[in-house]
Formats: C-alpha cells, sequence, structure tokens
C-alpha cells in the first residue's frame, strides 16, 4: 500500500529491523505489495501518489523495483517466509509491459519464493489492456485481477475524469476470463456529483451482469488538493450527502447479496492480500511511497520515483521513516480493522470499556456478538466509524 507519510524516526541505510521484528516472521501471512506509480492522466478524484511524464523513469521501473526486491532478502534474510500473496496496485501498473510486471514477480519467486497456492493480482484500467495483453499476464503468472470500473454512466465517468468508455470495463471482464483470470474484480464509486439513483443502479446491474467474482464499492471520498476537491470547494459541484451515500450503499448490498459481503466496502471472493492488511499480516511494500510492516515496525518509502531510484542506485535504502508500533497499538488497529470483515473483531481484543460498548451496540442492532466475536450488522455497517470509536475506548 502507499499513502501519506507519518511522522517517524529514519530508516537505517541498511534498511535494517529489530531483531524482535525478525522474530515474528513466520507467525502471519507474509505479502508483497508492489507500486506503480505512473498514470496517462490523473483521475480528479485522486490524491494517491502517481505521476505523469515521467517516461524515463517508467521504462526503467521493474529494473528499480527488483533492487528493492533483492534488499528485501537482505534485510529479512533466512527468516523470510513465502510470499502467500502479491498485490500490484497504482497508479496504473499496466502502463508497464507484461514482461516487466512478469519480472519483478520472478525475480519475487527467486528471493523470497512463491508459496504454491499464491494469490498474484494486478490492478489496471480497464482501457489499459486488450485481450492480448490480459493472456501475457496471466502467462506471466498472475492469477488475478482487478479492473478500476468505478460507473457505467458516462456523466458520471466524466466527473471523475475516468479516460475509459461505458462498457469497456464489462469487455475486459470477458477478455480476462477468457484469458485464463479465475478471479476477477471491479472497483465501483457512489456518490459522484451529478450521480442519481437510476445511475447508480445501472453501474451495480453493468457490474453484476458482466460476472465479476468480486466488487468493490467506496463512498466517494472528496480529498483536499485534489481537481474534485478544489470543484467543491468553490461550489461548482455539490459534496456529496451523508444521507444519500448511505441509501446507495444499501443499493450495492442489494444487488451484490449474491456474492456476499466479507468487509464493509468489499463482496464475493476475498482477495487474501486485503484481508492480510485487515488482520495485521506482514507485508513488504515495493516502491515510491510504499508502507511495510513486520512484526509491530511499519515503515513507508521516499514517495517520488526519482528520489526512490535514486537511493535504491546508491545502494541503500529507500525508506524514508518509521515507527515501532506498542502492544496497545497493535491492539487498537486490529480492532479498527477487523471490526469491518464479516469474521468480526475477537472479544479478547477489548477492554472491559469496549466489552460494554460492544453490548450496548448489540442491544442497538448494531452489533451482533457470539461466543467470542462481535460483528456489524447491516445498520452497524452504516455506521462503522461510529461504532468502533466505542470498542477502542
Amino acid at each position: 500500500m502507499a499513502g501519506a507519510h507519518p511522522d517517524g524516526e529514519p530508516v537505517p541505510a541498511s534498511g535494517e529491523l529489530p531483531a524482535t521484528a525478525v522474530g515474528e516472521l513466520g507467525r502471519r501471512p507474509f505479502g508483497v505489495y508492489v507500486h506503480v506509480p505512473f498514470c496517462v492522466t490523473r483521475c480528479g478524484y485522486c490524491d494517491f501518489n502517481t505521476y505523469t511524464d515521467l517516461g524515463g523513469l517508467q521504462g526503467s521501473y521493474a529494473q528499480t523495483a527488483i533492487a528493492e526486491v533483492r534488499l528485501a532478502k537482505r534485510v529479512l534474510g533466512d527468516r523470510a517466509p513465502l510470499v502467500d500473496t502479491v498485490f500490484v496496485g497504482g497508479g496504473t501498473p499496466t502502463l508497464l509491459p507484461p514482461e516487466d510486471l512478469g519480472a519483478i514477480l520472478r525475480a519475487i519467486d527467486d528471493e523470497l519464493g512463491l508459496a504454491p497456492d499464491a494469490e498474484v493480482t494486478t490492478e489496471a484500467n480497464p482501457d489499459s489492456v486488450d485481450a492480448d495483453a490480459l493472456k501475457r499476464l496471466r502467462d506471466e503468472g498472475f492469477t488475478r485481477i482487478s479492473f478500476g470500473m468505478q460507473s457505467a454512466v458516462p456523466h458520471v465517468l466524466a466527473v471523475l475524469d475516468r479516460t475509459h468508455t461505458a462498457g469497456r470495463p464489462e469487455e475486459a471482464v470477458h477478455e480476462a476470463k477468457a484469458a485464463g483470470f479465475a478471479q476477477v474484480s471491479l472497483d465501483l464509486i457512489y456518490g459522484t456529483p451529478g450521480e442519481s439513483d437510476d445511475d447508480w443502479a445501472t453501474s451495480l446491474r453493468a457490474a453484476t451482469e458482466a460476472g465479476p467474482t468480486h466488487v468493490s464499492a467506496y463512498a466517494l471520498i472528496v480529498e483536499e488538493g485534489t481537481r474534485l476537491g478544489r470543484q467543491v470547494a468553490r461550489a461548482e459541484l455539490p459534496a456529496p450527502d451523508d444521507d444519500v451515500l448511505a441509501d446507495r450503499y444499501l443499493m450495492a448490498d442489494e444487488a451484490l447479496q449474491h456474492l456476499g459481503w466479507y468487509e464493509v466496502s468489499n463482496w464475493g471472493e476475498p482477495c487474501r492480500h486485503n484481508v492480510g492488511y485487515w488482520t495485521g499480516a506482514d507485508w513488504w511494500g515495493i516502491g515510491p511511497g510504499a508502507h511495510s510492516h513486520v512484526g509491530g515496525v511499519r515503515w513507508w518509502n521516499a514517495k517520488h520515483p526519482a528520489s526512490y531510484a535514486a537511493k535504491l542506485a546508491a545502494g541503500t535504502s529507500p525508506g524514508a521513516g518509521r515507527e515501532l508500533l506498542t502492544d496497545e497499538d497493535r491492539r487498537v488497529e486490529r480492532i479498527l480493522l477487523e471490526v469491518r470483515l464479516r469474521a468480526g473483531v475477537p472479544l479478547v481484543l477489548l477492554t472491559p470499556r469496549g466489552l460494554e460498548a460492544a453490548r450496548r451496540y448489540d442491544g442497538d442492532g448494531l452489533l451482533t456478538i457470539d461466543a467470542d466475536r462481535a460483528t456489524l450488522t447491516t445498520k452497524g455497517r452504516l455506521l462503522a466509524d461510529a461504532v468502533v470509536r466505542g470498542l477502542v475506548d
């Protein structure tokens, strides 16, 4: 994963981790995230660490990322467990040739080792691949693909600055299945300014009829500093309405019930890599701005691709900062994330005050408590942020 950088302490030039962190390797699933920070254009709502017009760095990016894979092996040493999941995100990873993405994947296998049943995902814009590219990605070892659909309605796509045409994501799903991908996901966004209930129903219908094995549906968040954020601040576009967002979520849950929800914003066959994030697994994040977590140590890389590449070329870690999580930090983070899962949050993580809150939410119809876990109800999913504040008390 790649995102904003918190404050933290310096990362050693060697990337060395505390012995206590390395000693925890193997206790939890281990994944690798690869951030590809390049885009043709920047979508108006996006605040991810992405860049356009970096052709020179893009052409050499595979070898730069492979250098960090080799650093990971040096740091983790013989304690490195097999890699259960790989997730290539962005940006638009499929701006790189399938063979470049395959070279990174082979380096992960050569240096760290892929588990025999490893889940290997790449994100893709629907217009950044065709049938041939999808077959080549499958041949390179990718087992799962996630397309950024967002909407099936042209005027909604235009507000979001999406470059693909309506109908292309559905075609891409069929092409991916024909190429041999058993797992195909679509990402949707609801609450875009100007989107009506009928528009959202159209998008849900198009997504389900395409036959993906997984759908993510996220409420639009207007981020400060984005083009969309500036348009809303100038009152050129209305801000999303919370009541409308709640209604749209319920529409999604109804339309996607045949897939079954497993996380508040996700339905279908679970993405094992993302489940690892939500359950406190270990992972190494490759790429500019990528975050990593091993044994209670979290660190993040230099954000700009040029700075990231320069550090690796000098033989040093690209890490820009890190933090050592306390046991309490890790407990709270598990509650924050695991409560969003259908499996629920273990009651053993809650303090007496948290347990008291959980019982109160159970009475209010926001949680269901069984012998050892608390799980959000449909009503609770709409109020998940408020629920979690009580549970972490």
